[in-house]
């Protein structure tokens, strides 16, 4: 299956030149999360969601950061950040860093792109414009359509390496262990979630090695940074 093959093609968006509260008015009407952000040509410019919004109301309740964070952080981000919290335009709200597929993309593509950036929802596009949305329900629906005969029956062999590498993972110091899934097949593991950090990642890497029969090892895992702050649709 492809993401043509499973995509709601009825999109709802809204235009970079429109007000953060007619955006606002579409989520609500239309029952959304986030909407698509187009420019003049209708391509796709960005995302505006819950979670921009969010950020509003959290920021005009919060007494402002003290000098020396901001030499930390930076003038830019800074003032980036105030522009975020406060501007009534949608183009200065939208997340501009925008995760896409286009409509041949594999649905095994897709659920690793939503597992990995920890988003709800993602837009399908052809020649950079808008012609659908796949979501989370989307791969859901198709995989209810797949016959349970067609579903591989993991080998005593897998299952018995799933829990040693179970017994492995909760020795690892830090992490969140519901936070991290894994898959066995053929005693290659594939490893998905979110941790903290990249030397979260390595530990649970090694760990995962270091147990007998595992063959292989791919690493799926965001950060728990942009899971909290990243935009959700």
């Amino acid at each position: 299956m492809r993401a043509k093959d499973i995509m709601t093609a009825t999109v709802i968006s809204v235009p970079q030149g429109a007000t953060v509260a007619e955006a606002t008015e579409l989520m609500l009407a239309h029952h959304v999360s986030g909407l698509p952000v187009t420019d003049a040509a209708a391509k796709l410019a960005g995302l505006i969601s819950e979670g921009d919004l969010m950020r509003r109301v959290r920021d005009k309740d919060e007494l402002r950061r003290s000098w020396w964070l901001d030499l930390f952080k930076g003038t830019e981000e800074s003032a980036r950040d105030f522009v975020k919290a406060r501007s009534h335009k949608v183009s200065d709200v939208m997340t501009r860093d925008v995760i896409s597929v286009d409509e041949d993309t594999s649905v095994g593509t897709i659920a690793r792109l939503l597992e990995r950036h920890r988003i709800k929802r993602i837009p399908v596009t052809r020649d950079g414009a808008i012609v659908g949305i796949v979501s989370r329900s989307n791969l859901l629906h198709a995989l209810s359509t797949i016959g349970d005969d067609t579903l591989p029956e993991p080998s005593q062999d897998d299952r018995d390496l799933r829990a040693r590498i179970e017994i492995a993972l909760k020795e690892v110091p830090a992490i969140t262990v519901n936070l991290v899934n894994f898959t066995v097949e053929g005693g290659h593991v594939s490893i998905w979630g979110v941790v903290d950090s990249d030397f979260e990642e390595n530990a649970v890497r090694v760990a995962v090695e270091n147990v007998s029969g595992v063959r292989g090892i791919k690493m799926h895992l965001g950060r728990l940074t942009s899971w909290a702050y990243g935009y959700g649709l």
